[in-house]
């Protein structure tokens, strides 16, 4: 009994901690209206947790004063100060850009206002590091490998006759490269393995696995292809790659990983560099590596011929 009322609880605080967060993106967005109804609900469900409280007063404060600044301008259009008052509750509404374009109004009717130009030197910043930021997590959420392996697609359909042959391959470095990047923003590491692409009609599916340790063989599984991912660091860099010529290193200190692809026709080798950015982790386009000069591991699969 006091298990299901735990259970009952923890759902409870659950949803009321979702509506307080999706109140909280209505509040950033302006809709104040739709944020305080979700702050509504949230008191409805905890009325004892004050967190909720503090927000909504924090609401109903930042909109009065938005209101009451709003009605100093209508009085008194050429007055700075009322400007001024609007932008301050924008900005602490984290509306940076309406913030801004408030102070320059201010600014327009003091220009020798230094507080104004403080305001305005801020939120200029503030206002291009939450692009910058949007930007970011754009580029994390928007994820698509296929655009940089073109030459790999002509590769394939070159090496490989049968057209649903390739473009399983092809498909399956792209899903393997793309989850890769996610778990890599999700966590910042990558687990060592390698992804086998099964023969749906030959693989003892009950026996091979299509995700493996690398100490297994490819042959054995009728793969059709393989991708080894492998983390930056577990590579013996500098040591293994500190020579010149094609075997030196261009690609300085940066975090990453390695994807190599294997199958009986073509191998190919990728690094995919990883900095952080506004705290976040966020990796870049990939890289293509000389294989011969960098192989992570040997080939996975007999060499065959290419089909004519």
């Amino acid at each position: 009994m006091e298990e299901a009322e735990g259970k009952g609880r923890a759902t409870s605080e659950s949803e009321q901690v979702s509506l307080k967060d999706k109140g909280n993106e209505f509040f950033k967005a302006g809709n104040y209206l739709k944020a305080a109804a979700l702050y509504t609900q949230a008191i409805k469900q905890d009325p004892s947790n004050p967190t909720i409280y503090r927000t909504f007063l924090h609401l109903v404060k930042l909109t009065k004063a938005l209101a009451d600044a709003e009605t100093t301008i209508t009085l008194n259009p050429n007055w700075e100060k009322g400007y001024f008052r609007k932008g301050c509750v924008l900005e602490a509404m984290e509306r940076y850009d309406d913030s801004l374009a408030a102070f320059q109004i201010a600014l327009q009717h003091n220009p020798q206002s230094s507080e104004v130009s403080r305001k305005i030197k801020k939120l200029t910043q503030l206002a291009r590091d939450k692009k910058r930021a949007q930007e970011v997590e754009n580029m994390r959420s928007n994820v698509d490998m296929a655009k940089h392996l073109e030459t790999l697609k002509s590769e394939l359909s070159e090496k490989y006759g049968d057209e649903e042959c390739w473009k399983s391959m092809f498909s399956f470095t792209v899903e393997t490269m793309e989850t890769a990047i996610k778990t890599w923003h999700e966590t910042s590491k990558v687990d060592a393995r390698v992804y086998f692409l099964l023969d749906k009609e030959k693989t003892q599916t009950d026996k091979y696995a299509p995700v493996v340790n690398i100490d297994k063989y490819a042959e054995e599984s009728f793969s059709k292809a393989a991708c080894l991912v492998a983390p930056k660091s577990i590579i013996s860099y500098p040591q293994v790659w500190k020579g010149q010529g094609s075997r030196k290193w261009k690609h300085g200190q940066s975090d990453g990983f390695f994807v190599q692809f294997e199958s009986p026709s073509l191998q190919k080798l990728w690094f995919v560099p990883s900095s952080t950015e506004k705290g976040q982790s966020l990796c870049r386009d990939p890289e293509i590596l000389d294989i011969g000069a960098h192989e992570l591991l040997p080939r996975l699969f007999k060499q065959k011929l290419p089909i004519s």
